[in-house]
């Protein structure tokens, strides 16, 4: 199998055990309607089960979400089928990198999006999954829930919550760091078969970045809020970005796939 294969088939396997952890440790209570249940584990990319099946009815989606969900949808179709044709072959980094953004346009900011509007018009709790992540002034808000409030909705109580009552929050918040990095290492670094370590080492940045924004230092320079907060967190999560999606994933996995869907 191609690496990008193996990286969609690892996700989904990641996937579809933590949507059977948050249902198992929720418990199958006797009168929850099977049908939502259904949904949630087959029509739903979020992982707060217990809010998806509760009785809770949510604002219904208004016009301009329903808007953006399709232009982001729309755009990032256009960034991955056009304009990384763009981009000069000399450029191959590059060209892996315009393409993912692409793809989470499409994927994380378009069909997850109206998959939650058209969750919510119908009554069910399924807020958006992003939260205006760019519009974070702190590192704290960026990770707690503005970027992909699902993987949040997971670590939270199945990570962070047990270490923390037993050994501290600071030891906990580098323990969630270290199993998104393992977890990154294999989608990302196993697949393409190189890189190991990188995104683990990135996410131990967000960890440290996370302990300096809520030291004294720290609220001394205001750097969890307004626009320092905000300038700390792009740096902080865009700089080092580059061995997240590290040089061997861009080529052995990315660019691959783009050919193979069309888009080179």
């Amino acid at each position: 199998m191609p690496g990008w294969e193996i990286m969609w088939l690892l996700a989904a396997s990641i996937f579809v055990g933590a949507k059977w952890l948050t249902v198992a440790d929720a418990g199958l209570r006797s009168g929850l309607p099977r049908g939502r249940v259904g949904a949630y584990l087959l029509l739903w990319p979020g992982l707060d089960f217990r809010g998806f099946v509760s009785d809770t009815r949510p604002a219904r989606p208004s016009f301009a979400e329903w808007f953006m969900a399709v232009a982001n949808m729309a755009f990032g179709a256009a960034i991955v089928w056009g304009g990384v044709r763009l981009v000069p072959s000399r450029y191959p980094l590059l060209t892996g990198w315009v393409g993912m953004v692409g793809i989470v346009f499409v994927l994380h900011f378009g069909i997850f999006h109206l998959f939650s509007n058209v969750w919510r018009a119908a009554g069910v709790n399924a807020p958006p999954l992003m939260a205006n992540p760019i519009g974070a002034t702190s590192l704290a808000g960026f990770w707690g829930g503005k970027w992909n409030k699902a993987f949040n909705d997971l670590m939270a109580p199945h990570v962070f919550a047990p270490i923390a009552r037993r050994f501290g929050t600071t030891v906990a918040v580098f323990a969630v760091f270290l199993v998104s990095g393992l977890l990154h290492e294999i989608v990302i670094s196993l697949p393409a078969w190189g890189g190991f370590g990188l995104p683990t080492l990135y996410f131990a940045i967000q960890g440290a970045g996370l302990l300096l924004e809520r030291s004294a230092y720290g609220r001394k320079f205001g750097l969890g809020r307004g626009f320092r907060g905000w300038a700390f967190t792009a740096i902080v999560t865009g700089g080092p970005a580059f061995w997240l999606f590290h040089p061997i994933f861009v080529r052995h996995v990315i660019l691959p796939m783009l050919r193979a869907i069309g888009a080179l």
